[in-house]
């Protein structure tokens, strides 16, 4: 199975809000709010085009199946949080998230030259954690856990040598 990450563009657009929108995606994030189209490329404009965010396409023998990230990009600080989701279910438990997952931590440390990368994970998303452990992933001893109204999240983080 050959993953690769493409640049996101417009064009994405209608898998972005399909996939997002499905519960057995949005009921692993915290903010459950629906995406419009137009939520999307107003998104687009203000994080994406100003650099904010790197998001990519992650394609699994040339099929797209998902979406991987670094936001809220600090370039002082060198560090940024991650995030995916895979948006095409026959994908899920195959391993294509943490292979994806791994070039865009990769592409962070080399091409952007951060030193940490961070994710927040709800507590209870078991799956995923093991996904992010296989990356390299652990435990942020300075915010192992909160409450987040309601929704329990983990902090894991990784950082350039682990």
């Amino acid at each position: 199975m050959k993953v690769e990450l493409r640049e996101l563009s417009l064009n994405d657009t209608e898998n972005i809000v399909r996939w997002r929108n499905q519960d057995f995606v949005l009921e692993n994030f915290i903010d459950k709010r629906l995406i419009t189209k137009e939520s999307h490329i107003n998104y687009y404009h203000n994080r994406i085009e100003t650099g904010l965010v790197k998001q990519f396409i992650i394609v699994c023998d040339e099929i797209d199946v998902g979406t991987t990230f670094l936001r809220d990009i600090d370039y002082q600080k060198k560090e940024a949080e991650f995030g995916i989701f895979i948006g095409e279910k026959d994908y899920l438990s195959k391993g294509v998230g943490s292979k994806a997952a791994k070039l865009i931590v990769e592409f962070g440390f080399d091409q952007l030259k951060l030193d940490r990368i961070f994710l927040r994970v709800l507590a209870n998303n078991v799956r995923a954690q093991k996904s992010y452990e296989k990356v390299g992933f652990h435990l942020d001893d300075s915010n192992k856990y909160i409450k987040n109204e309601g929704v329990d999240e983990i902090f894991m983080v990784i950082e350039k040598g682990d």
